[in-house]
């Protein structure tokens, strides 16, 4: 019976995944941490695209990996009809648009100070008077317009990491925000700045796909939460994220 279960299973997410035998893996170039090589931009190599390869054996499917430049433009296009599945983070201003699958890999978000800023924690950065740089469209970004309540949030023109570096430095802004791993090299480039001990969210790597037919989704997201569940306790995820040598800076998301 479970065998039965699970082919009907298999059966709908791929009419609904890879409805023409090939499922389009939507990735998004600007994440450093699950997108390591970017030799070649049309097959860039790193954990996002490796979890999507398993994911079209998983559908016996064939896989095309369709690059964005940034997680706005890559959900910014989810009712296009371009891609059918996304790796992107699962963050509740997309989830309107997106059907997301539990996360497989947690990324932290926290703070770099200025010198002379005395903050110690995230919490304290949330002040009056302390403006954060961040970089617009990004999952913490997104985190931020929804939970910061007395600092100033200052966005980047265009998404960027580096953009918020920029407008960070140029403007002497108190902190900036971002993926702990880009904050540990630009504190290095600022003498006596301080990178936040601890995180004022973590960043929950999903695989998504477009909200359509409510009940086709449903059916598709149950299969990627079933998928996702077994490269977590099979050592999948584990196994990826040594492979890429991202141990440390992004872990496998709790069951």
């Amino acid at each position: 019976p479970k065998r039965n279960q699970y082919s009907v299973m298999l059966a709908a997410a791929k009419a609904v995944l890879a409805p023409r035998g090939t499922v389009r893996a939507a990735i998004n170039m600007s994440n450093i941490l699950l997108v390591t090589n970017r030799a070649d931009p049309a097959q860039p190599g790193g954990v996002a695209p490796d979890m999507a390869a398993a994911l079209a054996d998983a559908l016996g499917a064939k896989l095309q990996l369709v690059p964005y430049k940034n997680p706005g433009a890559l959900a910014d296009s989810a009712g296009a009809g371009e891609w059918d599945v996304g790796l992107i983070g699962a963050e509740p201003a997309r989830a309107a648009i997106i059907g997301f699958s539990a996360p497989y890999a947690e990324i932290e978000a926290t703070y770099l100070v200025r010198p002379g800023v005395p903050f110690h924690t995230a919490a304290q950065v949330d002040t009056e008077g302390v403006r954060v740089a961040s970089s617009r469209r990004s999952a913490y970004t997104l985190w931020l317009e929804d939970n910061l309540r007395a600092a100033q949030l200052v966005q980047t023109e265009e998404p960027g990491a580096e953009g918020s570096w920029d407008l960070f430095q140029d403007r002497e802004l108190e902190a900036l925000a971002g993926l702990r791993s880009f904050l540990t090299g630009k504190a290095a480039e600022l003498p006596g700045s301080r990178l936040l001990d601890d995180r004022f969210t973590s960043i929950q790597q999903a695989i998504g796909t477009p909200r359509g037919d409510a009940a086709a989704c449903d059916a598709a997201v149950a299969f990627l939460d079933s998928f996702v569940a077994d490269a977590k306790s099979s050592g999948l995820v584990a196994n990826l994220l040594a492979k890429h040598g991202v141990e440390g800076k992004l872990s496998v998301a709790l069951p």
